[in-house]
């Protein structure tokens, strides 16, 4: 029996296909494939999708962070759009598999965990996308209460900067609660906006300053090249990790896509670029504020707090702008799924950004923030290493195990092909334990810290290598016949 659809590289349900899963326990509306009318996100999409996502404070913090660990301006750029492009290699490459057969990251990773296994990589996925979130609406609800003391007698107000935090909060929950369509409504205009914003920012730093400023000509604090590598690794480990989030949980939002080229395109064209050019601003601005002010100024609300009452409203807007269009988009969507796939059937994508809000709470954002150090080494770092494993487990068996043959509806069943033994793939666990291990146990073996400054790649490759050498012959994988058995195709995709 044909149970799905292949169109154009574009899989769906047949209605024996969606007949045959829609009473299943793993099964409801967030969860579910989706259909050919919902695959109409264009390469615009995809593009200002990143931009919003890519311009925000944490980008900003970030090249500031590698400047005050001793590089010069073009070191620290470089190091984050280097960061960036090999990022972005996972990125396309799970983008493929959301795109092609429309599931969320949940639900794909029933593939290569089991279905209850699944739970293992989502949560993970999803605890980061919280503080993540938490890191966000902190930065936004500081950012607000500094222009508002700016304006106003706010600071006055007793506990003004967490009402200001609270507030945020409470707005980030709210937009996310509204689901991916309301965030690519609001990111297919917001985009453009902060485009412009930014740049009128950079005139304004250039034409107050007379030119680049001290910081662009200060020269990078190193003596050595050896001594530039040290921290230019585990610099490069953050970089990447910074969307090392979305490198997994990308098929949240391809699954909607028009094509592949569309999501290739768009994400390729805007990731790295817009990273670049939103930290190059951050270097530029500051640079700028030695010259205008005395010194230099890293936090945009408080360069902003200098401007008229006006300016300020308008920068305002554009804070709440850049951290809205990024948290709801990069940080809330993973967790409210990873929260809705434990329990499908009881719980809703919505209940799912709810707990994910409060979850942000309980890790302590300010506290991650309390210096570059916490956020480079501890947050992005460790993170980087728990995820790299994972990344290299999804490629592995959709690429290399599988060679992108997915039997779709056994993705809904209990007791189905990739439920291997009671709902677990051991084959995926140990590779995953193998590839955080080699990095961490290397951390603290004299010569071998390097190893752990490029966690990220290295646990992403060794996961990889194991994976792939322990899935052969693994009985969940389907023959190209046995693919063409369950999928219906026009003539002239099957004729391809």
């Amino acid at each position: 029996m044909k149970t799905q659809h292949e169109q154009n590289g574009i899989v769906t349900l047949t209605k024996e296909g969606e007949a045959l899963v829609q009473d299943s326990p793993l099964y409801n509306e967030g969860l579910r494939p989706t259909t050919r009318e919902e695959h109409h996100w264009t390469g615009y999409n995809f593009a200002t999708l990143w931009i919003g996502m890519s311009i925000c404070l944490p980008t900003y913090a970030m090249a500031a962070g590698l400047i005050s660990l001793g590089m010069n301006w073009w070191q620290a750029i470089l190091t984050i759009v280097l960061g960036n492009v090999i990022v972005l290699i996972p990125i396309l490459l799970n983008s493929h598999a959301g795109t092609k057969f429309g599931i969320p990251y949940p639900v794909f990773a029933r593939l290569w965990f089991g279905s209850k296994g699944a739970h293992i990589p989502a949560v993970a996925r999803g605890l980061i996308g919280a503080g993540w979130f938490g890191i966000n609406c902190w930065f936004g609800g500081a950012a607000i209460d500094t222009l508002l003391m700016s304006m106003t007698s706010w600071g006055n107000v007793p506990g003004h900067l967490w009402i200001s935090f609270f507030a945020f909060w409470a707005l980030n929950v709210w937009v996310a609660y509204r689901g991916p369509e309301t965030i690519r409504k609001m990111e297919f205009w917001a985009a453009p906006v902060l485009i412009i914003m930014s740049l009128a920012l950079l005139i304004w730093a250039l034409t107050r300053a007379g030119g680049w400023g001290p910081m662009l000509s200060a020269p990078s604090s190193f003596e050595t090249t050896g001594d530039f590598l040290k921290v230019f690794f585990p610099s490069l480990t953050g970089a990447i990790a910074f969307w090392a989030t979305m490198a997994l949980n990308i098929p949240d939002f391809c699954r909607f896509a028009k094509s592949q080229k569309a999501q290739i395109i768009g994400q390729s064209s805007s990731l790295p670029t817009t990273m670049g050019f939103f930290s190059f601003i951050g270097v530029a601005v500051a640079s700028a504020t030695v010259v205008i002010y005395g010194e230099a100024i890293w936090d945009p609300a408080a360069v902003l707090a200098k401007f008229s009452p006006f300016a300020i409203f308008l920068g305002t807007i554009g804070i709440v702008l850049a951290t809205l269009t990024t948290n709801v988009a990069a940080n809330i969507v993973a967790p409210a799924k990873a929260v809705e796939n434990l329990a499908p059937r009881r719980l809703s994508y919505q209940a799912g950004a709810i707990i994910a809000g409060l979850v942000a709470l309980l890790m302590q954002p300010w506290y991650i923030l309390d210096n570059f150090g916490n956020y480079i080494f501890l947050w992005l770092g460790t993170y980087g290493a728990l995820l790299g494993p994972i990344d290299g487990i999804a490629i592995a068996d959709y690429w290399l195990v599988r060679k992108r043959r997915i039997h779709v509806i056994e993705l809904y069943k209990t007791n189905g092909i990739y439920s291997y033994k009671s709902g677990f793939n051991s084959n995926a666990i140990w590779a995953m334990a193998i590839g955080i291990a080699i990095p961490f146990l290397c951390r603290y073996m004299p010569g071998l810290s390097f190893v752990w400054d490029n966690a990220w790649t290295v646990g992403l490759l060794i996961s990889l290598f194991i994976y792939t050498w322990m899935m052969k012959s693994n009985n969940s994988v389907i023959s190209q016949q046995q693919y063409e058995q369950i999928t219906l195709r026009t003539k002239h995709e099957a004729s391809a």
